[in-house]
């Protein structure tokens, strides 16, 4: 796997999350009290900070062969849960994510909220809003960086790509003040899920004793076979009964894939 297909895995999966996590903290911030919604963000990167730092450490010292079936299969599991919900979308048979109507409906459950404040928290939603979905999808991007990182020992360049990632996102999204809603996140969707389902079969594989032919330019032909079979899939599930083809409708859910 060259330094450049690491980076990129990470940069795109670690974007698509905080694309979501940025428009949890905006409607915090927007319909309730921004202070608080920042003690919110700040805290969950302090345990994500914790998380990372033990976590690091810990798949360092497993043997190259076990990490990576562990690594392997973890990430063929989010791989296909990515890539299955994408294929429904694109198929018409799940609701398209839309950033901005899930936006839209989280400021309306902000709004709709009692003010509670707890110690130096002015408002107590706003703090654990923000808090659950920066730690719920920062778990996710330090996963990903770790684990990707570990495998392929760069770890500071799978650091890189995911803090690149979530300064672009936050800054873009903070400059305007809106959730990024022409970001393309469907399709980063099926792209990460092509990714994550390839380098979960490959390193798994790998993992469980195979040797692949031509070492990590076998993913060369992985990668392309996963996205020509996730394509056809989206094809032939377009001939059956599309019951969201129609409108595109927001999934408020803190947990999304």
């Amino acid at each position: 796997m060259t330094s450049g297909a690491l980076f990129l895995a990470v940069f795109l999966a670690c974007a698509v999350e905080a694309v979501e996590a940025l428009t949890i903290v905006l409607a915090a911030g927007t319909a309730r009290e921004w202070r608080s919604a920042g003690y919110g963000v700040g805290a969950a990167l302090v345990v994500l900070a914790a998380v990372v730092a033990v976590l690091g450490p810990a798949l360092s010292v497993i043997p190259l062969t076990g990490l990576r079936l562990v690594v392997g299969g973890l990430l063929l599991v989010f791989g296909l849960q990515w890539l299955r919900k994408a294929v429904l979308r694109a198929s018409g048979h799940k609701a398209l994510h839309d950033e901005a109507a899930i936006f839209q409906t989280e400021l309306a459950a902000a709004r709709s909220a009692h003010a509670r404040r707890r110690g130096l928290v002015g408002d107590w939603y706003a703090f654990t809003l923000s808090f659950k979905g920066v730690l719920l999808e920062g778990l996710e991007v330090a996963f990903i960086a770790v684990t990707f990182g570990s495998n392929q020992h760069d770890l500071p360049l799978a650091a890189l790509a995911a803090l690149l990632a979530i300064v672009l996102v936050a800054g873009a999204g903070f400059a305007v003040h809106a959730p990024l809603a022409r970001v393309p996140e469907n399709t980063m969707k099926f792209v990460v899920g092509v990714m994550l389902t390839s380098f979960g079969i490959f390193w798994g594989s790998e993992g469980a004793g195979a040797h692949w032919p031509g070492a990590d330019a076998a993913l060369l032909v992985v990668v392309p076979a996963v996205a020509v079979f996730a394509v056809g899939l989206v094809f032939v599930m377009r001939g059956v009964g599309r019951p969201y083809a129609a409108p595109v409708i927001a999934q408020v859910e803190v947990r999304k894939r």
